[in-house]
């Protein structure tokens, strides 16, 4: 596992296209791997530590000092999966 973080830009999509992005990106990620989310979507800092909450991943919180809003979470080991055209509902 590397100590720099996996960094996503994800610009000015929408909270609901970014978490079905970023579930395909974290599941072909080591467990335990630090990741930098940039998002400039406003429900972001509400909608990522839900999403982290139902899934497992763990969301670390806002990234002091970034240029960008950026938000750090860790990949779980066994996160629950979610359903395919809906990352926000249980599978």
């Amino acid at each position: 596992m590397s100590a720099d973080p996996v960094v996503i830009d994800g610009g000015d999509r929408s909270c609901v296209r970014l978490l079905l992005e970023l579930r395909g990106r974290l599941a072909d990620m080591a467990p335990g791997t630090l990741v930098h989310l940039i998002a400039h979507d406003p429900a972001a800092p509400i909608d990522l530590p839900a999403w982290c909450h139902l899934t497992g991943h763990t969301y670390l919180g806002p990234v002091d000092g970034a240029a960008s809003p950026t938000y750090a979470l860790r990949v779980a080991a066994d996160p629950r999966p979610t359903s395919p055209e809906s990352p926000w509902r249980p599978r």
